[in-house]
């Protein structure tokens, strides 16, 4: 599976970032994982080599943006088989698949599985890094998301096991009274926990807090009896 990549003039680093993102090299040919890495590394960002894919799964993981550049042929588990492993626990980590010899049925698997790209050796130079400028994107997106919504867990977090009674049956549709109604408490205790739940949630209004209870999945029940429409 020998294909050495030349720099195409005038391909450099116009795709620098503050945090450096992290391009992930799995090939069992070194004069490919070589060329990689010089191309990569001269378009500004930082690759990360692997011979095999046990030696990628062994690799503490990175916070930081990235993708993983996965040969389909590997000599312990093919890239497919650790595509699969990874899919669960790495969604940062978008996939771009290099092969010597890729079929359809193959592109097609690894596609549906979420790969981003297939690419064919010899890789052009322009292509790859163009691909890898999409999947750091995509990383990117991925990562602000999960961080997004971590911030929203830990909010929720904070929030007191009444509060938490209080926003789910509002963001249902409930008025205070009815609230109150369901709880067991007056009016005037509804009021004072809903505005505790707006600050501690960062909800500018209804509409925020109920998209923020669809972000974590609080409203997936049925509205309750009596509920307002």
């Amino acid at each position: 599976m020998s294909s050495t990549i030349t720099l195409a003039p005038g391909v450099r680093s116009s795709w620098m970032s503050v945090v450096t993102p992290v391009v992930f090299i799995v090939d069992d040919d070194i004069s490919v994982r070589e060329s990689l890495e010089l191309l990569i590394a001269d378009a500004g960002w930082q690759p990360e080599v692997f011979a095999s894919a046990q030696e990628f799964l062994a690799h503490p993981r990175h916070s930081s943006p990235g993708c993983l550049l996965l040969d389909m042929t590997l000599p312990d588990l093919n890239g497919l088989e650790l595509q699969k492993r990874i899919a669960s626990d790495r969604e940062g980590l978008p996939i771009i698949f290099i092969t010597g010899h890729g079929d359809i049925p193959m592109t097609v698997q690894a596609m549906k599985a979420g790969a981003v790209e297939f690419l064919t050796k010899p890789l052009r130079p322009e292509v790859l890094l163009s691909a890898i400028q999409g999947a750091i994107e995509r990383s990117r997106a991925a990562l602000d998301e999960q961080s997004d919504l971590q911030a929203l867990r830990d909010r929720y977090r904070s929030l007191s096991v009444r509060e938490r009674e209080v926003m789910e049956l509002v963001v249902r549709g409930l008025l205070n009274k009815q609230v109150g109604g369901e709880l067991g408490i007056s009016e005037i205790t509804v009021k004072a926990h809903r505005g505790r739940v707006m600050r501690k949630m960062q909800a500018r209004s209804l509409a925020d807090l109920v998209n923020i209870a669809g972000r974590l999945r609080l409203t997936t029940a049925a509205p309750l009896s009596g509920a307002a429409r």
